[in-house]
């Protein structure tokens, strides 16, 4: 028997629904693993298909057309190494998860996931059956299991894997990012090892796909639980991996153990992978916003130089008679730091116009946030023209406090395609600014050090849409604001736990009003780049209609 066993470990980003696409670059791993001599190419969880497809893999026409794809592609590469690549496999009428062993023109093998993902982004059984426990599959004289993502989660299929003959394990994986991820991921996998006693070798995809993003960190780990090698975070690679057989059985050979960025570094990739890959995916290349001299904007222009270049950004000023000369001042300090296009845009006729529409209607009435939204709806209706005449993607940004609790105009500044910020906590926010001013990257296409000036950051909040407006007015201060949210969003706790806390129950009850009341508008907002485990879209779903109250 061999005692080496070599595998290439293709950490790829596919694109939903480009089936010709991702065989494609399944085609080219192969090929560099032939050249290198693998036994086996291996390649993530529905590769074939894009990841997560939601309800288009139930449509008959599109799985049909997927497995087509990978037989087409089994065909190809019949002259060399085993391809393992995941995707839709259908068996007696029922749809499966599938990883495909592609041998001799054939697929040789196949398996199917047999524990589907039912919560946060995935609700995988109303999507597809479940397969039943099996046994591992001979790439020559070698037995592998692969438990397909969830299924690694849980004792049952790696043991049922190794107490019917598999030499090690290889786990291919969707895995989207969520901040400290791979912690959890190396966690679950440990006991794996422990449990089975086998090397195991845990495969992710990178890319962003709508508001997830798969955050690649493929890693090994060998017997005990001892780390053998990690790929690179969020970035495509290709790796050759060797295992050595030896009087314990198999072994992963010791590689290169890629460093891990913190927790702002990769919230911040996140959010910069995630945008770049919904404009390259859907088909967009320019980007345009408003740049209002707050934080909140500054961030995203930021994000958005960083993710396609400074030529592909436009920063637009459309200030009102409330709009103070420190913001007008700031705004343009940002794009002067960034490089950006800058277009100042006044407001003051078209509001004065929409007054005069409405005053013989309003006429007797005390202003109140009527007016103030006319101002915000001004500028997402000229935002949109913007967009509409060149071209460019309007990016919202609002980020999470304000998302959670209604401090945003629908129809207003909630305009826009695409919001990186919209799972960033106003606290955050200001954190991740320091953070960018301070850091700099490879992967960043904007300038390195200050971009952000501190007066943008340290000035109190403010919409700018009356006189002396304050967040403080309409919110509690943000520490605070976010901290209570923290407790009922994303630990899905009471106002009990809030009281518990330290916070007043008056406050929470208000901030947890807010947030049911504010349900419909978060229904209509723009996707975003996910980076907690309780994201506003799939991660929480609540219905608009809701009259139930905690009652503390």
């Amino acid at each position: 028997m061999a005692d080496r066993f070599r595998i290439t470990l293709a950490q790829l980003n596919p694109i939903v629904g480009d089936l010709a696409g991702n065989a494609g670059k399944a085609r080219k791993a192969w090929e560099e693993g032939r050249d290198a001599g693998a036994d086996l190419v291996a390649l993530p969880e529905m590769f074939i298909t894009g990841y997560n497809t939601q309800d288009l893999v139930m449509k008959p026409v599109f799985h049909s057309a997927a497995i087509a794809a990978v037989q087409a592609l089994a065909e190809d590469c019949a002259e060399g190494p085993a391809l393992a690549i995941g995707g839709p496999w259908v068996e007696d009428d029922r749809l499966y998860n599938a990883y495909l062993i592609l041998k001799g023109g054939k697929i040789a093998s196949k398996v199917l996931k047999h524990h589907l993902p039912n919560e946060t982004v995935f609700d995988e059984v109303r999507i597809f059956d479940a397969g039943p426990l099996g046994g591992p599959y001979s790439v020559g004289n070698t037995r592998v299991g692969s438990p397909i993502c969830e299924d690694s989660w849980h004792e049952d299929v790696s043991e049922t894997l190794e107490e019917t003959g598999a030499e090690f394990l290889l786990i291919p994986n969707g895995s989207p990012y969520f901040r400290n991820k791979y912690d959890v991921r190396l966690n679950h996998m440990v006991s794996r090892v422990v449990e089975t006693g086998l090397p195991l070798i845990y495969l992710n995809m990178v890319g962003g796909q709508d508001d997830q993003v798969f955050d690649g960190a493929t890693f090994g780990l060998n017997p005990g639980g001892e780390l053998a090698f990690r790929m690179p975070v969020f970035d495509e690679a290709i790796t050759h991996l060797d295992l050595a057989r030896g009087d314990a059985g198999w072994r992963i050979v010791p590689a290169e153990i890629v460093p891990q960025p913190d927790e702002w570094e990769q919230d911040y990739r996140a959010m910069v992978e995630s945008l770049r890959d919904y404009l390259a995916k859907t088909g967009f290349k320019k980007v345009l916003l408003g740049l209002s001299g707050g934080v909140d904007s500054a961030l995203v222009a930021t994000i958005a130089v960083d993710a396609l270049g400074a030529d592909n950004v436009r920063c637009v000023m459309l200030p009102s008679e409330y709009t103070s000369q420190s913001s007008l001042d700031d705004a343009e300090a940002v794009a002067e730091a960034l490089g950006v296009r800058y277009d100042y845009v006044p407001i003051s006729e078209s509001r004065a116009a929409v007054t005069n529409t409405l005053a013989q209607l309003f006429e007797g009435l005390a202003e109140d946030i009527t007016e103030e939204n006319i101002q915000s709806r001004l500028r997402g209706l000229l935002l949109m023209a913007l967009s509409n005449k060149f071209g460019e993607m309007l990016l919202t940004t609002g980020n999470k406090s304000e998302i959670a609790v209604g401090y945003a105009t629908i129809y207003g500044d909630m305009n826009g395609g695409y919001n990186p910020i919209k799972d960033l906590y106003k606290t955050r926010v200001f954190e991740t600014c320091r953070w960018r001013n301070a850091n700099h990257r490879d992967w960043m296409m904007g300038p390195a050090g200050e971009v952000i000036r501190p007066s943008i950051i340290d000035k109190p909040p403010s919409a700018e849409l009356r006189e002396d407006q304050k967040d403080s007015d309409s919110l509690p201060d943000y520490p605070e604001l976010d901290a209570i949210l923290d407790i009922l969003v994303d630990q899905d706790g009471s106002i009990a736990d809030c009281v518990a806390a330290g916070f007043d129950e008056k406050t929470a009850k208000r901030v947890e009003h807010l947030l049911f009341i504010s349900e419909y508008k978060r229904f209509q907002s723009a996707p975003g780049t996910r980076l907690t485990p309780r994201a506003f879209w799939l991660d929480r779903r609540y219905p608009i209609v809701n009259c139930w109250r905690d009652p503390g």
